[in-house]
């Protein structure tokens, strides 16, 4: 299945006419034969986004990337948001305690907004996943559901040939488009079944913590990083947590660890992603995970991010409810 997770067009100063745009967008994949998941538009234009938001249509929008000041003093304002994302970046800072209230007054006063809020460090721009998205210039970027391709597959190879497959058939009939960036290549797996990459990995024989330790993860990112057309933005390997209702799974087992993340993020991966965290975790823990993160990240020049999830009740050692179809509930371990 061709499945397109998201249409992202970037603007300085996006008017409804983009919404248009993106339909126009939307229905020129569909008529190939393509899914479409969402559609979005990612501004630094916080007013214009903010009135646009107001809407509720059921576009996806982004301010990009904020100050942390900017994200402290405007912080209202973005929790009574419908559907707004952004990130932090904390490549230079000194991290403290005083960034992680910042995930902590989330978690306090609208835990489902934990979702559009992320961390980052050395982020790539123009990248259509939220909410890691940073808007350098205008135009729009693609960003598939890989995962959903190795349905037939047998072998990495087959798919990877569906992926080029993919991608070729995205930027030819892009080309045409005066304002098309590129497509990000990252693997964003959702769900379960063809959606999972832990389930792709199963059905290659492995089982996910033996497959830790073996070359597989590298010959993905060797692949999305260097194959494609014309790439753009993240181009890495996703283990949103939670998302990935299988690598869910195998969290609630303890075969996912943040130090086992953090080992994926640091060869092949983007990060710490749907991470669930507990109401009762220590905030220095949270501290120690980001400075990792910033360490690893400004040692390698690699972009990575920590997005952590809570749902505003659960503590380490309880079960979650989100009440979002795109987080798997889980008893919570501690960081």
């Amino acid at each position: 299945m061709k499945v397109i997770r998201s249409i992202c067009l970037f603007n300085d100063r996006p008017t409804t006419n983009d919404l248009s745009r993106l339909s126009e967008l939307a229905d020129k994949f569909k008529n190939i034969g393509f899914e479409i998941q969402t559609k979005r538009i990612c501004s630094s234009n916080a007013k214009i986004i903010y009135d646009l938001d107001r809407s509720n249509d059921g576009t996806l929008y982004s301010l990009g990337e904020l100050d942390y000041g900017v994200a402290r003093k405007d912080l209202d304002k973005l929790l009574k948001t419908n559907n707004v994302s952004f990130n932090v970046n904390l490549t230079s800072s000194d991290i403290s305690v005083k960034h992680t209230d910042l995930i902590t007054e989330i978690i306090k006063r609208a835990p489902r907004q934990t979702f559009n809020f992320t961390y980052t460090f050395n982020n790539s721009p123009s990248s259509p996943y939220f909410p890691s998205a940073v808007y350098v210039k205008n135009g729009f970027t693609i960003g598939l559901q890989p995962t959903n391709l190795s349905e037939n597959c047998e072998t990495l190879e087959q798919w990877f040939e569906e992926m080029s497959l993919v991608w070729n058939e995205i930027t030819d009939i892009s080309s045409i488009e005066p304002d098309f960036l590129g497509i990000d290549t990252s693997i964003a797996p959702i769900f379960d079944g063809s959606g999972s990459l832990v389930n792709f990995i199963k059905r290659l024989g492995m089982d996910f913590s033996s497959s830790v330790t073996t070359d597989t993860y590298l010959r993905i990112t060797d692949f999305i990083k260097n194959k494609s057309p014309q790439p753009i933005g993240l181009c890495g390997l996703m283990f949103p947590c939670l998302e990935d209702f299988e690598l869910a799974d195998e969290y609630e087992k303890g075969n996912f660890s943040i130090e086992r993340n953090m080992f994926l993020a640091l060869h092949s991966g983007l990060g710490i992603d749907t991470y669930p965290i507990g109401i009762d975790e220590h905030p220095q823990r949270a501290v120690e995970v980001l400075r990792l993160v910033q360490g690893i990240s400004n040692k390698y020049r690699k972009s990575l991010s920590v997005r952590f999830v809570s749902d505003g009740k659960a503590k380490v050692g309880q079960k979650t409810n989100f009440k979002n179809q795109y987080l798997k509930d889980v008893v919570v371990r501690a960081l």
